[in-house]
């Protein structure tokens, strides 16, 4: 039997680097080599600069996880870098399908990591308290139909909802669309918020309605957040209620 080789596939967090987990820390400090995307590993120089670190352009991440195996078979210690969670819209998952295409014994190691919805939620107040999901609007990998039905069962089902990837160059007024879907169901004073850039240079962040939602200018790096029928604007935060009080 060949010997077992590990990849740690790790979840970075937010950006910041007291929101990575110890666990994630770990891994990194034990791996001879870290891979992923470029604006990723630029937030990790300072502190594992010592390492030897790998890349490849965005749209290319079939090639970033074969680069993974192809350096695990020289014999490094390799560690697949994510922002947020590995496992939320991360590589976690087309890891184990491109495992398949080597032989040998693989020991895939999935470290969790903080995910925007999380963060961002914590910095607007509490607006995931309740039952919630998380839809991204980008249609790259998703067809734009899916991400509509999606959107619309979200809102019939009265769920706080989390927006990934809002907005792109080539998608500046995909926001504006989902509102507008989301309009056919629940309110225009509908509270909501946003926060950019989470734990990162410029972190920005704003609580509004969903009429306003519409009209404002997000990004890639923007999560958004929709209240449910509860959700409140309490000293400025957005909250959405448990139910403890009753």
């Amino acid at each position: 039997m060949s010997d077992i080789r590990t990849i740690s596939i790790v979840g970075m967090g937010p950006g910041w680097e007291e929101g990575m987990t110890f666990e994630a820390e770990r891994a990194l400090n034990d791996s001879d080599v870290i891979i992923g995307y470029t604006v990723y590993l630029d937030l990790l120089k300072d502190k594992y600069g010592d390492k030897e670190m790998l890349s490849t352009p965005m749209k290319q991440e079939v090639d970033r996880c074969r680069m993974c195996f192809d350096e695990a078979l020289k014999g490094k210690k390799v560690a697949m870098v994510c922002s947020g969670d590995a496992g939320i819209y991360g590589m976690a998952s087309i890891m184990y399908e491109i495992s398949e295409e080597y032989d040998g014994n693989w020991n895939l190691v999935v470290i969790p990591g903080i995910t925007a919805a999380t963060s961002g939620a914590a910095i607007l107040g509490a607006p995931l308290n309740h039952d919630f999901v998380v839809i991204s609007l980008s249609d790259l990998l998703t067809p734009l139909e899916t991400i509509e039905k999606r959107l619309r069962a979200a809102a019939e089902g009265d769920f706080a909802i989390a927006i990934y990837n809002p907005s792109s160059k080539k998608r500046h007024d995909y926001l504006q669309k989902a509102c507008g879907i989301l309009m056919e169901v629940i309110e225009e004073e509908r509270p909501c918020g946003y926060v950019k850039n989470i734990g990162r240079e410029g972190m920005s962040y704003k609580v509004c309605n969903i009429k306003e939602l519409a009209n404002e200018e997000v990004d890639m790096f923007t999560t958004v957040f929709i209240g449910n029928s509860q959700t409140r604007i309490i000293d400025g935060k957005l909250v959405t209620p448990r139910g403890y009080r009753k």
